[in-house]
């Protein structure tokens, strides 16, 4: 597979749908063909939405692979398949979500989410990075989350994931700087997809076995409704996230993290404003449990919070 002289080969996990198929048909479709996309994912069954999306850009400068970051044997065929397996661009989209209460999770769930959140981003590294640092050159993106930063109730499993990657990443950045090779974050906050759409859907529908009456009752009546709250006052579009991607790649010095939601600025600062942990700990139960019916109040508050210079420390789409 050719890089296409001048074009940067932009490797992309999860691309069957929501921010990974958005962001390989946005760099596709570059006006200077500067990319070479090869869009992954694991089933190709689930293609048509990406072929269709990518148009005349497909088979051009996007391609597809069969990629599955769970399996070790998987991600190296991918990489051999790639002409002198040399990767510039490494995006880590790939990702499960988990939501509900943590009695009613089993423990084969919860190792399913850090198999493909933690260790598939782990594993993708891994095999890029040598060839990276070899020729002290290349770009490595995660899709973290919000949840990396701050920790969401009834998204126990997920948000640990997200940590736990924010801390790979924040120790793996300070080698790989020796090499000249990059690494950045992209912390989106709620994004509207289908994948969020349906688990929502979902959840609501489920029984929650191991979990009593009164946490059942919180985790639908009151965390699903606020959680719709946030989505319709505060939600970006996968096109969004990958309209900030691009701006972090094309960055002559893209920072490590990169939050594309201001109005989630005052929420991180306010984690980091107090050492002890309570603030935060205190201000989420609040909101959900004694204020939940002011829930609009609160988001127009936090938008008027989000001045222009709280703006500056954001990736915006625009």
């Amino acid at each position: 597979m050719a890089s296409g002289g001048e074009q940067k080969v932009v490797l992309i996990t999860g691309c069957s749908s929501g921010i990974g198929l958005r962001i390989a048909v946005l760099l596709a479709r570059d006006e200077q063909k500067r990319y070479h996309v090869i869009a992954t994912m694991r089933d190709l069954r689930k293609k048509h939405q990406l072929v269709e999306a990518a148009g005349d850009t497909y088979g051009k400068t996007l391609t597809l692979l069969s990629l599955d970051v769970c399996s070790d044997d998987s991600v190296r065929k991918c990489i051999d398949s790639v002409k002198d397996r040399h990767i510039d661009i490494l995006i880590n989209n790939a990702g499960v979500g988990l939501l509900g209460p943590v009695e009613s999770i089993s423990m084969d769930e919860m190792k399913r989410v850090f198999e493909t959140n933690f260790f598939g981003t782990v594993r993708m590294i891994k095999e890029v990075m040598p060839d990276m640092k070899r020729r002290q050159s290349g770009h490595i993106i995660v899709m973290s989350s919000v949840m990396g930063l701050q920790g969401v109730v009834f998204n126990d499993v997920y948000t640990a994931s997200k940590f736990a990657i924010e801390g790979f990443c924040e120790s793996m950045a300070v080698q790989l700087l020796k090499f000249n090779v990059k690494l950045s974050l992209i912390e989106p906050g709620p994004v509207h997809t289908e994948f969020e759409t349906k688990m929502m859907e979902e959840v609501a529908k489920m029984e929650y076995p191991g979990a009593d009456a009164d946490t059942v009752r919180y985790f639908k009546d009151v965390y699903i409704q606020s959680s719709i709250d946030i989505f319709e006052a505060l939600g970006q579009t996968p096109e969004d996230i990958a309209k900030c991607t691009k701006k972090v790649i094309e960055s002559s010095r893209p920072r490590f993290r990169n939050l594309t939601n201001s109005l989630y600025t005052p929420i991180v600062a306010m984690k980091y404003a107090d050492e002890t942990g309570g603030l935060s700990v205190h201000t989420f139960y609040n909101l959900l449990f004694n204020f939940g019916s002011l829930m609009h109040i609160t988001m127009s508050i936090l938008k008027c919070l989000t001045c222009s210079c709280l703006r500056r420390r954001t990736i915006s789409p625009d």
